[in-house]
């Protein structure tokens, strides 16, 4: 089944934001970063006919992704540019000349005045019935203005759809807001005419559109982008520790986090709306801006101004704090069985920092379940984890097995070093399964095909995971999120990684031992699915490790400290595997419930979404303990 719900292909386009200033670039700058970025690479190592012509058609991308703006006569001579076009394109590029991009670029704005004045036009205008059957990720460029205007009918006519479909209070809000996030992406093109700084924007343009043409992820990022980025990996962030809503009027708390010091301070609640930040107003400001004011170093102070839903209107000055997004790291339960408990673990991802990790996080809480309970059997869940740092993976890893490689990485030089568990210290050495469907990706992948190749967890869900088994390095080190270069940061491919078997996971995903279908299961998604994927790889099985990997000098001195207490392939759980399958899939094929949840999953307006759980029920979750109880009782029977 294909990914089409209206609210991924029409809200996700234009949810793009606008920053207020584009990254210090220039002609030299990008070059310099374009040329760092492709030495880098794993294996495009320079500006080839074939990258240019990527580069090119994911510029038009980047400025029109919904085919909204350009029309085909303004773009045909780049869609499919000549050899002697391409020639030039890489002459241009090596003497740092962009004079074609600026040209695609200037006609982008052109585009953008047209586009504004089909709004006005369309206005009064009924949308078509038929708008439900266009697909805006396959659409092709407009052949004339007519055909751009009823395309624009279309997309308000989803649009308006989608609201019914959010059950939004207010469709005129609703279109409001999808107008100024459009407004906001519009203004990052145009940069207020001023052609220096929309010259800034284009190299950066330029930069995501060299990477999306090397590989799926290597990304360029500006700024603000970079220190989002470090949110998401890290889990945490430098602010008041408040979730907010754009309303049109101003920015409202709708939730303050437990710990954070707007909740702290007892000044702010849910439902307050900010309309100055620092005294600058923010009513009218892209969410991303005012977000960007709100945050800053620890120990600072911001001054909010705050209306209450009251009328009330004051100033309170907040000083902001480290936040931890705990609820977005992980979360455990336990689940009674017997005359103990099995513990479920949900690790939404690998992270670290200095004061906690998902490692130190898992180990304390598989004590803490131990000394209150009889734990029985551990469900390590990694749906949706898409990775994160990798030696916190390794540290995973290790929470379930003795000494041993982990992971091996190789470069583009064919150099393959080892990353090893060295502690054996295990935390849980019983009954363990590792649930992953198929947004597991990266890290996720690594720790589960690890504990399956040493025989050690028998892996359940989706019939195998995402497929990214690439690693990337990040010019931003972890502990410089406030000294992003004002040029931007990137991340780059630079190899494949692999597991102990000498298996990689890179575009094939890891299999699981026993399918439990989930709400991914039917879904187009992955590495497959992408435009430039690497191909998959093998290398030599590490169950012997010779630590031929580490410098002579070093070697025989960590040989002493390795030898003892390692991990090796175990055979815990084969014999039962016929059995638990055939139970589990007969459980699935008498579960009404489950067989109406399958049924929902093969519809083509199945949306992942919102239907993670079924009939409040989490379905895959459910199975994966039957399966759990199941492997306890043959272990106990013997």
């Amino acid at each position: 089944m294909k990914l089409k719900p209206l609210i991924f292909s029409i809200l996700i386009l234009f949810a793009v934001c606008a920053e207020a200033k584009p990254p210090k670039l220039t002609a030299h700058t990008t070059y310099k970063k374009s040329e760092e970025i492709l030495k880098g690479h794993v294996s495009c190592k320079e500006m080839t006919p074939e990258i240019a012509r990527r580069t090119l058609k994911n510029f038009l991308n980047e400025l029109d992704p919904t085919k909204t703006y350009l029309l085909a006569s303004e773009v045909e001579k780049w869609t499919e540019p000549s050899e002697e076009l391409v020639d030039k394109i890489i002459q241009n590029y090596k003497k740092e000349r962009f004079e074609l991009y600026e040209k695609i670029y200037q006609v982008m704005v052109g585009a953008i005045h047209r586009r504004n004045d089909l709004e006005e036009k369309i206005k009064g205008l009924l949308s078509p019935e038929s708008a439900k059957n266009i697909d805006f990720k396959a659409v092709k460029w407009a052949q004339n203005e007519r055909e751009l205007e009823e395309r624009l009918l279309a997309l308000r006519a989803l649009q308006l759809e989608t609201a019914d479909k959010l059950e939004v209070d207010s469709k005129e809000q609703f279109m409001q807001r999808l107008s100024k996030r459009r407004s906001s992406r519009e203004e990052e093109v145009i940069q207020g005419g001023k052609k220096k700084l929309q010259n800034k924007q284009m190299f950066a343009y330029f930069l995501k559109s060299l990477c999306g043409g090397l590989d799926n992820h290597t990304v360029y990022f500006t700024p603000q982008e970079a220190n989002q980025f470090m949110v998401q990996v890290q889990q945490r962030l430098f602010g008041i520790g408040a979730q907010l809503r754009d309303d049109l009027t101003g920015f409202t708390l709708v939730r303050l986090l437990d710990g954070g010091p707007a909740l702290r301070d007892g000044k702010l609640k849910a439902g307050d709306k900010i309309i100055a930040v620092d005294h600058e107003p923010v009513v009218g400001m892209d969410i991303v801006e005012a977000v960007s004011l709100i945050r800053g170093p620890k120990g600072t102070a911001v001054n909010l101004t705050i209306l209450r839903e009251t009328g009330e209107k004051f100033d309170t000055e907040v000083v902001r704090d480290e936040i931890v997004l705990k609820e977005t790291r992980f979360e455990t339960a336990k689940l009674p069985y017997g005359n103990g408990v099995i513990a479920h673990i949900r690790l939404f991802s690998f992270y670290q920092d200095s004061t906690a990790s998902a490692a130190t996080d898992i180990k304390e809480a598989i004590e803490a379940i131990k000394k209150e309970d009889n734990l029985q059997g551990v469900i390590l869940d990694l749906r949706g984890n898409a990775g994160g740092i990798l030696p916190t993976a390794v540290a995973v890893t290790g929470l379930f097995i003795q000494k041993g490689v982990v992971v091996s990485i190789k470069d583009s030089g064919g150099n393959i070093q080892h990353l090893r568990n060295f502690s054996s210290d295990v935390s849980w050495d019983g009954p363990l399964l590792v649930l992953t469907n198929k947004g597991s990706a990266s890290a996720a992948e690594i720790v589960a095909q690890t504990l399956q190749d040493y025989g050690r967890a028998i892996l359940v869900g989706d019939p195998y995971t995402w497929g990214k088994g690439s690693y990337q390095t990040f010019t931003l080190e972890a502990g410089n999120i406030h000294k992003v270069n004002p040029q931007g940061e990137y991340k780059v491919t630079r190899g494949l990684y692999y597991t102990v078997s000498g298996k990689s996971p890179q575009l094939t995903g890891t299999k699981v031992d026993v399918e439990v279908p989930g709400s991914l299961t039917e879904l187009e998604i992955g590495e497959s699915f992408a435009k430039f994927p690497l191909e998959n790889d093998e290398i030599s099985p590490n169950f012997v490790d010779n630590l031929y990997d580490i410098h002579p000098f070093h070697r025989r001195k960590m040989m002493r400290l390795y030898s003892k207490n390692r991990q090796e392939y175990v055979d815990l759980y084969g014999s039962y595997l016929p059995a638990l399958k055939k139970n589990s899939s007969l459980r699935i094929e008498q579960n009404k419930n489950y067989q109406n949840f399958l049924k929902e999953l093969r519809k083509e307006e199945f949306d992942p979404e919102t239907a993670e759980r079924y009939g409040q029920n989490d379905l895959q979750l459910e199975e994966s303990l039957n399966i759990m109880k199941d492997l306890i009782l043959m272990l106990q029977a013997g």
